[in-house]
């Protein structure tokens, strides 16, 4: 008899989406990518439909599309969760992003013109903010390891940091000066060469929406979520630790790792639940936020590091 044990994220069978719902969104997921960066037709490879990954199933139920759209942390925008209205102003298009750093070739390549240099697949991550609420969503993207091998960083790099975009056009948010603009998020190399981060172009078989973090954003889900950076314009490789937001505004609270572990409170709450969007259920809070047989082994050589704030 073959034993099979499953990760920590997978569950049963009989709780999966049923075969004729998933490819019945096949179509939408297809049409929607094929306007994530322009709003134009991709070349073909891009215009695929996006091959859902079992192995990324969540273990909960997936949050309404009408709550995790609604409910958004984006300074840019104001210090609200209803910036919808207003990230609609953001333009999605034309969008480039720059490789900087220790990379072979530095360069800026059109979205467009990445999303035909990659695969993409769709996943069904849980999300857990620092502020103890959650939602679990279905995402369309591809994993950041196939960024890396689009930038090849030179053995020198040792960590990644993501910028994102600055208009103030149409972003209120950045008139305020004690804020550390811009938004900046950082990784070790090692962490994003782990199969888990994922750079989102879609949510939902429809296109990535501005509020949240459209047209492209990455997505770490056993980390804190201000560590998922939104719209993302530039990613650098340096040998140099970055200081992220958060950081620089309160290092007591907010530091480089952010990883979600229930036991280590948050300076002003508790971390051991969190509440789900949508239902408003509390559940408890699991450590890397479930993910920990994929990622606890970035960390066994670190314990000198705060690595869960």
């Amino acid at each position: 008899m073959l034993l099979r044990n499953p990760r920590s994220w997978e569950i049963a069978e009989a709780r999966a989406t049923p075969e004729r719902v998933a490819i019945a969104r096949r179509p939408l997921i297809k049409a929607a990518l094929g306007v994530a960066a322009t709003g134009l037709a991709l070349p073909a490879r891009a215009q695929s439909a996006p091959v859902t990954d079992p192995r990324f199933s969540p273990g909960r139920a997936i949050t309404a599309e009408a709550d995790s759209t609604t409910y958004n942390n984006y300074y840019e925008f104001g210090d609200s969760k209803d910036i919808v209205q207003q990230a609609q102003k953001l333009p999605q298009a034309p969008w480039s992003i720059s490789l900087a750093g220790m990379v072979d070739k530095p360069r800026t390549i059109a979205l467009e013109d990445l999303l035909t240099q990659v695969s993409l697949e769709e996943r069904v991550y849980r999300h857990r903010c620092v502020e103890a609420w959650a939602m679990t969503v279905p995402w369309t993207g591809f994993p950041l390891t196939a960024l890396l091998r689009i930038a090849q960083p030179t053995a020198s790099a040792k960590y990644v940091v993501f910028e994102t975009v600055q208009d103030r056009k149409t972003m209120p948010g950045l008139r305020q000066s004690w804020y550390p603009w811009p938004y900046i998020e950082g990784v070790t190399m090692a962490e994003a060469a782990n199969e888990l981060p994922f750079l989102a172009t879609g949510m939902y078989g429809k296109k990535l929406p501005p509020q949240d973090g459209g047209p492209i954003r990455l997505l770490l889900p056993w980390k804190y979520g201000f560590k998922s950076a939104k719209a993302i314009i530039k990613i650098t490789f340096t040998d140099q630790r970055p200081v992220n937001f958060w950081q620089a505004i309160n290092p007591d609270e907010y530091g480089f790792w952010a990883n979600v572990n229930p036991a280590v409170p948050h300076p002003r709450w508790s971390q051991a639940t969190e509440r789900l969007l949508g239902s408003d259920e509390r559940v408890p809070t699991k450590l890397f936020n479930g993910y920990g047989e994929v990622v606890a082994s970035l960390y066994t050589n670190l314990t000198s590091e705060k690595l869960y704030m």
